[in-house]
Formats: structure tokens, sequence, C-alpha cells
């Protein structure tokens, strides 16, 4: 039964630890159902702690104990305690080292949690961030506790032929019975949740590194047999990772060698363990013909995401959870840089915001608002949040803009050789750039311990006489959960000013001898006015340039002015950000003409505005597509007092079809002169060709003539790439399509054996907005495929049906409340962090009507009197129904 008053972790109760592990030596004998863990200990009392306490306290859980032993002699039960969650060592040593072996059972099989060491799909592997180490053996399971590991793996050759762990592989050798050992060695000093095994029957591709110094680097992918054929792009990708670092950031690999494992069962996307990467199969796996896109360019900044932690979260690594996104933004932003780089920056930054703005500003505004540095936590695999990692990549970003690109790399630079090998804080991280700078970022520093999503309030007043332009911007923020008042912040806000003729004006501002194309203004006040001079004719305000901050924006804008920047604004952000305004505006007023009852006519400055987008030429043909898109049904919920879902889809579908039978002449032009095979061409040309047919045929699959439906299913029948087969089944499945079963049926028969394209097959049906969408997913959790113990396939399903389907999971009987709530409850117990994820759905209940607030209320209430609930789902449930004031 679930603890009434689950413990609550504040970081103003952080205190050293009390001892300090000098070296470890791991001993596994594995088996699935019964792994014997052997760990060796080589302790001493940390000098900097002043707690009088002479018992040592391990943590673990779910372990069987068989013995302790301190300094070679066997402990008796009454020189230790074993509770529910720790081991505690009487009277040890205080003055020397001491040396502590423990040994303890573990039951692999039976962890359907997915941390510590765990069965996934044959295979054993571990996942130890943030706190599973502790389900492996007794340890001081935190990340300011750092060693060296030693780790001896031994199994039965058949059932284990690979045997991976961190580092180096130093030693091995036969055993009787069919048995084989491995010894791995880490040189460097890591805390225990970057820890890694792995052990199964793996096939390996190889490849080699030279770094810009000429050490040469092993380079290793594991995946099943079954798969060996799909590891080409993820081997490049981490030799484009490898190279960036170097290049941007003159950091090199440090050990001999590099390995990746894909697993199918796990509950994140990938984890950073020192030289062996664990990996969902999800960001590693990709043929032409299995794998989109857009899941290429994800696996690329996967892996690089998780190759430049090995400097960003391993080599310099975390004091205390509360400081998550030291590591996690900045690598985050490596990655979102790295990306750029290797395709469309412009394309990469819009797709980057379009999340932040969807879904970290929603969590922002939501009962579980948090800053990136919290204060307190029940359980920490809660705050893996869009905000520690998004909006803590968006902080980093505004101290690179502060600096300026090689302001930012004297101050990582410093960062690198102040902490190397440490565990560290945020603090640190921002204090390195200051003094690297030789700037003052005190005040930028309340961006890591303030909650919500700022607002900027600009108003302009343009005096023709004195040909100056005052630029008047507030800031404000909004309370959120124990944060009633707020400060004032230092924000960046990039701008530029355009004349009437669409060229770029001379930015002046007041009192300054300089001009430019573009400015930076330091907002640091409640409210500042920026004067610009020598400005002829009144401009055209250019304002949040790149999206240098992630706020909103308040600021009038005519449909025109909105159009104007559509067609010349020379900022791709801002550019396509007009078009999201326009369309958003006129979405809205649609949205009250549904709501009263009146007859829909669409603007034609919209069509227009669309029109002169399409007719012009474009070298980014992928930026092309982005400003072809409209605002997204989840966006513009957020920027509604009340959601209303099916007014919001009927707008938004209506527009649709009125841009796609005004402008189908167009539409289908441009499908034409870009639908060609270009299967296995991922050039930056072939990706843009695709991306554009595919919007267009898109908005002609809302004609629903007979022609487009015949197009629609030849693209379907005779695709040869992933990218255009699923974009073709999207159209036939989210319209009134005659052959919608028989395509899907199809697919399912051709795909059956690839578990990630299955995976697109569930998430397409339950993201459907056609009617039936809630019959088809309770029919798919009883499919022979769907697995609630799998990650993905749960993400899929139940995940793509909750978060990406507002229109379904908001029926006004309350049906899809219910049938998250069933599958919650029934998580809980399976893999709580799972579970606790797919509550993020109800935690907006408040955003609703009356009618839906209570049906929403009333399941969350259902999910926190769960008997045995887990303190994942209890925090998440518990403060999504806490009071606002």
């Amino acid at each position: 039964m679930r603890d009434a008053n689950p413990q609550t972790i504040y970081l103003k109760d952080y205190t050293v630890p009390e001892y300090l592990i000098h070296n470890v030596a791991l001993n596994f004998i594995l088996d699935d159902e019964d792994t014997l863990v052997r760990s060796r200990l080589t302790l001493s009392r940390n000098p900097a702690s002043y707690s009088p306490n002479k018992s040592l306290i391990l943590l673990g859980e779910n372990l069987k104990l068989l013995g302790v032993n301190l300094d070679g002699k066997d402990l008796a039960k009454d020189q230790y305690l074993q509770t529910q969650d720790a081991l505690i060592v009487n009277n040890v040593p205080q003055q020397q080292r001491f040396e502590l072996t423990i040994e303890n059972t573990i039951n692999p099989k039976a962890n359907t949690a997915l941390e510590g060491l765990y069965l996934s799909n044959g295979m054993l592997c571990t996942q130890c961030e943030a706190e599973g180490f502790r389900k492996i053996t007794y340890f001081l399971d935190r990340p300011d506790v750092m060693t060296s590991f030693t780790t001896t793996l031994v199994g039965d050759k058949d059932r284990y032929p690979v045997l991976l762990s961190n580092g180096n592989k130093v030693a091995q050798g036969e055993l009787p019975n069919n048995r084989h050992w491995v010894t791995w060695e880490d040189p460097f000093n890591k805390p225990c949740y970057l820890f890694a095994l792995v052990a199964g029957q793996l096939e390996c591709i190889a490849d080699r590194f030279t770094t810009q110094s000429g050490r040469e680097i092993d380079l290793q992918i594991f995946v099943e047999k079954h798969d060996i054929d799909k590891c080409d792009h993820a081997m490049q990708s981490l030799k484009n990772a490898m190279r960036w670092d170097e290049q941007v950031y003159g950091r090199e690999y440090d050990l001999d060698l590099y390995m990746i494992v894909a697993v199918s069962h796990f509950n994140m996307g990938a984890m950073e363990n020192k030289g062996l990467n664990v990996f969902n199969t999800k960001f590693v796996l990709a043929r032409p013909d299995t794998a989109t896109d857009s899941d290429y360019e994800h696996i690329e900044g996967v892996i690089g995401h998780e190759y430049f932690h090995n400097w960003t979260g391993n080599r310099i690594t975390c004091r205390d959870w509360f400081q998550l996104s030291l590591k996690e933004g900045f690598t985050v932003f490596r990655d979102q840089e790295f990306t750029g780089d290797r395709t469309s920056r412009a394309v990469k930054r819009i797709e980057d915001v379009n999340m932040l703005r969807t879904r970290q500003f929603a969590e922002d505004a939501g009962p579980l608002a948090h800053p990136i540095r919290p204060d307190a936590y029940i359980e920490i695999n809660n705050f893996y949040t869009l905000t520690v990692y998004e909006k803590g990549a968006e902080v980093v970003r505004m101290v690179h803009t502060l600096l300026g690109a090689e302001g930012f790399r004297k101050g990582s630079d410093l960062y690198f050789e102040r902490y190397d090998g440490q565990a560290v804080t945020c603090d640190d991280f921002v204090s390195a750039m200051e003094a690297a700078n030789d700037i003052d970022l005190r005040q930028f520093r309340r961006w890591y311990s303030q909650a919500g999503t700022p607002v900027l309030t600009v108003r302009q007043h343009y005096d023709a006489s004195a040909q100056t332009l005052a630029l008047t911007i507030k800031q404000s923020c909004p309370p959120t959960p124990g944060q009633a008042v707020k400060e004032s912040l230092h924000i960046p806000v990039t701008m530029g000013l355009l004349n009437k003729d669409g060229s770029a004006a001379l930015c002046k501002l007041e009192g300054s001898d300089r001009a430019s194309d573009e400015v930076i203004l330091q907002l640091t006040q409640s409210e500042q006015t920026f004067v610009f001079e020598g400005l002829a004719e009144q401009p055209v305000v250019s304002i949040l340039r790149g999206f240098s901050a992630p706020v909103k924006l308040v600021m009038d804008r005519s449909l025109d002015e909105l159009a104007f920047l559509l067609s010349h604004d020379s900022d791709t952000f801002n550019r396509w950000e007009a078009g999201q305004q326009l369309a958003g505006q006129i979405i809205a007023g649609l949205i009250a003409d549904v709501q009263n009852g009146r007859e829909l006519h669409v603007n034609p400055v919209m069509v227009d505005a669309f029109r002169q987008v399409l007719e012009q030429p474009w070298d980014d043909l992928s930026y092309f597509s982005l400003l072809l898109g409209l605002p997204s049904e989840t966006y513009l919920g957020d920027q509604m007092e009340v959601v209303d879902v099916e007014a919001i889809h009927t707008a938004s579908e209506f527009v649709m079809r009125a841009l796609a039978e005004e402008l189908e002449s167009q539409f289908f032009a441009l499908y034409q002169a870009n639908h060609k095979d270009e299967s296995g061409k991922f050039d930056a040309g072939a990706i843009g060709r695709r991306r554009i047919k595919n919007i267009c045929l898109s908005y002609l699959g809302k004609l629903e003539n007979i022609n487009v439906q015949r197009l629609a299913q030849q693209q379907f029948n005779t695709a040869k790439n992933m990218t255009d087969q699923m974009a073709a089944l999207a159209v036939i499945a989210n319209n009134p399509h005659p052959a919608k079963q028989r395509c899907l049926d199809s697919f399912y028969r051709q795909w059956q054996e690839e578990a990630l394209v299955i995976d697109k097959w569930f998430a397409l049906q339950a993201s459907s907005h056609m009617p039936g969408t809630f019959e088809t997913v309770k029919a798919l959790m009883q499919h022979p495929a769907f697995d609630l113990k799998n990650p993905n396939r749960v993400r899929s399903l139940v995940g793509a049906f909750s978060q990406s389907n507002p229109l379904h999971f908001h029926a006004a009987n309350g049906q899809g409340y219910q049938f998250l709530a069933d599958q919650i409850i029934a998580l809980n117990t399976l893999n709580p962090q799972i579970a606790s994820r797919m509550v993020g759905a109800l935690t907006s209940w408040r955003r609703y009507d009356e009618s839906r607030q209570a049906l929403m209320k009333a399941q969350l209430e259902r999910i926190i009197s769960t008997e045995a609930i887990s303190k994942d789902v209890y925090e998440v449930a518990s403060k999504s129904l806490a009071r606002q004031d």
C-alpha cells in the first residue's frame, strides 16, 4: 500500500556524502531470474562531512541479501540492519580506509519497471539513471559519489555470448559448464548512474574513428541479428558527432572504445553510460524502407546527444539531481546546434520552438510547473521533463546569445578545465561563463530558480517629426505553484527593422554611434523603452528573432503586417512565425464563428499570403514546407481561455479545406514537380522534395475527390521509402478514403516483423481524428502485437491517443479519460515511470469546460486512491489535484 506521506527531497537540505568510495569491483554471475552480484567496495570517511553518524548507510531496493563482509570478516546479523530500502552497517572504521564486500541476488526477469538490471526481449541490460543502481546492489547511489569501476561478467556462452560493460576489456577466459567471463575496467571515476551492463545474443558492426590528435578509436554497435542491416546510419552519425565536437568545442573522445547497444524495452530514448551507451532501438535502427526522414534526423540527433554527454554529463557530472539541467540543458543545446549544422538550421530551430511552445509552455502553465533547477521532488524520475531539458537548452542558448559564439567557447573551455572529473552545479557552469568573459550574470541566474513562461508585452510609437521609433517592452510572469511573486529576468531580445519595400532598416539605438541590421536588446527591468533613431519612415518591427528567449510575445499586429513579414522578413524563424500568427488569428475568428453558429469564411488575406509563398522560389525546400503548415490544434488550444476541442478542430479543418480548394492547381503542380523516387537519398534536396510533395498531398486529401484518393493510394502502393508510404497512409487514414482499412491491413502485413514500423501503425490510428477512433484504440489494445510491458508500444497507442488526439481524447462523455486512467492503473505496478508520464495528459484539466473538468478530476482522484499507487504516479496526480492559488 502507498505510503500516505511520501518523502519530499529538498535542494536546501543537500549535504555532502558521509563516506567516499575509492573503487569498486563488481562480479556478476548472470541468470535471467537469479543473478548473483558480488560488490567489493573500498571506502573511507569523507573529511568534508560533519555528520556524527558512525554507521554506513547504503541504498538498495528489491535485493535479496546473502552476506556482508567487513575487512575480511563476515558480519553477524546484529552488526548490520537491512531495511526496505537500505543496508546500514554499524561501527565501520572512521580513521582509515576499509573494504566492504556484499553479496546479493536479483531477478531481472521480474523487473518490469526497467530500472536496474532487467530482461529486454531476451537480453540482459541496465538502466541506472537516476536511481537504478540501488536495484542492482547496495551502494551510495548519488551522483556526487564518483569512483572507478572494475566489472567481471560470468555467463553461459550460448545464452550470453556477448558480455559488455563500461570502459576497456582487460581480460577474458573460459570456465567449466560452457561458461565464460569478461572483465571490464573503466579508468575514469564516475557516479554509479553511469554504470552499464549488457549480456545476450547480439551481432556487432564495427568501424574506427581517428581523432584530431591521431588516436584510433574503435566503434561498435550491437543489435539483434535481424537488425544488423539497419545500423549504417547510426554509425555514420556517431562519427559525425565525434568530428563536430572536436571542431566546435575542442572535445576529443577519451577511451579507446565506444559502444552502442540497441534494446527494444527502454523507458528513455537513450543513456550515456560511460563508453557503453544503451539506446532505445528507435534511435539506432534505420533503413530507407523502414525509417522516415524524421527518424533519420532524430537518430543522428540522439546519437549526437549521448556522445556529447561524454564531456557534458560524464567527465563533468551533477552534484545532485536538482542540477539535472546542468548536463541535460547544455547537452540538448549542443545536439540542437549539431543537427542545425548537419541539416537545415532554420527548420531545426522552428521544430524545436514548436515543440517547446506546444508542450513545455503547457508544463509551465500547469500544476507541475517547476524551474529548470527544481527545489523539491518526491520522485526524481518525474523531473526528466521538457522544462529541465528543452527550456534548460533555451537558457544555455540565451547565454550563447549574450556572449556570442567566441565568448561562449571561451566559457565552455574554462568550464571543462575547471571542473573535469567533478560533480558540480548549475551555478558553476554560469560562473565559468562569467569568469571567461568578465560579465555579470547574477540577474540571469534567476532563470534557473524561477518557474513559468515570461510574457513580453510590446508597444511601439513612431514619431515622424523626430524620425524615431520608441519600443516599450514590459516583462511579466504569471504565478506558479510555490512562486506567487516573480522577479525581473535578464532577457536577450534580438530584433530588426524592415522598410516598406521589405529591405532592412538600420537599427541605431539612441545614444549609440553604431548602426546595424540587427540588435540584441537586453531587457533587465520590468519595463524598458528602447528608442531607435534615423528612421525616415515607420518601419515594420521584427522582434524576438530566432526566438531569442523562451517567452510569450504579446504585440498588436494587423493581418496585413503579418502577411508583409511572411513575405519579406529576412529572419527565417520570424518569417515562419508571421505565417503562424496570421493563420492563428484567422482560425481564432473562425472558432468564435463555430461557437456562435455563424457561417464560415476564410479571410482572403490568408489565401493571398499562401499563394505568394507558393509562387516564390525556395532553396531550402524543407523550410518552404514549414511555411505551408498551419498551427497545431494543441497550440491553438493553448491560446484559448477555455479550450474548445470541437470548435478548434472544425475551424482548422475548414481552413485547410478552403486553402486546398483555392490553391488546388498550385498544390497539384508542386506535388507533381517533386514526386520522384529518391529512396535512399538523404541530402537536403531529396528530403525537401519529399516534404513539399507530402504537405501538398495532405492539403489535396481534404478535397475528398476520386482523383486525390487515387493519388494517395498510388503513392502508398508504389512508395519505396517509409517517408512517402507513411505520408500517403496518413492522408488515407485521416480522410474518408474508401480503401482506408484495406491499406491499414496491407501495411500491417507488410511490416509485422518490424517492431518500430508497427509502432507507427499504432500511433497513426490512435491519433486519427476520424469518427470511430476511440473504438479502434480499444480494439488495438487487444491486438496480438500490443504489449503493455513495452514502453514504445504504450507510447505509440496510449500516449498517441491521449497526447496527440485532442478531439477524441477529450470527448465530452469522458470515455477517453476513463480509458487513460485504466491504463495508468494497469501500468502502475508494471512500470511506474511510464505510468507517471501518461498522467500528464490529465494535468491540464482546469483548462477545459466545467463538465470536462469534473470528468478529468474524477479520474485523477480515482488514480490517486488506487491501492499500492507508486510514488511516481502519486506525485504527478497529487500535484495536479492540488489547489492552484
